[in-house]
């Protein structure tokens, strides 16, 4: 396992990811599945994780995110569904479709 520390974070290569998932954001720890870690856009995705777990903190980052997550499963919406409507995955994604568009 590679563990790599960049300017203000660490990036861990084939540390402990979710199952089904292609990689976390903990705090200031990228962790990505070994065969993700060359995913440009799925690093600018937990980039803008690591931007959110600095403004928000532990408690609200925590807060927030688990809280939509749980509001989305008690609406009835699968774990796929209410992880992808969670505000704070949406906004990821749109930093990491942003500054693929701002590339080409």
């Amino acid at each position: 396992m590679a563990l790599e520390r960049r300017a203000d974070h660490w990036v861990w290569v084939g540390g402990p990811v979710p199952p089904g998932s292609d990689a976390i954001t903990v705090g200031r720890v990228i962790i990505l599945r070994r065969r993700c870690a060359g995913d440009s856009h799925l690093m600018r995705h937990e980039q803008e994780h690591l931007r959110q777990w600095r403004e928000l903190g532990v408690g609200r980052f925590l807060a927030q995110y688990l809280g939509a997550y749980m509001r989305g499963r008690s609406h009835g919406y699968g774990h796929k569904a209410a992880y992808r409507l969670i505000p704070l995955e949406v906004e990821a994604e749109q930093a990491a479709v942003d500054a693929d568009n701002a590339d080409q």
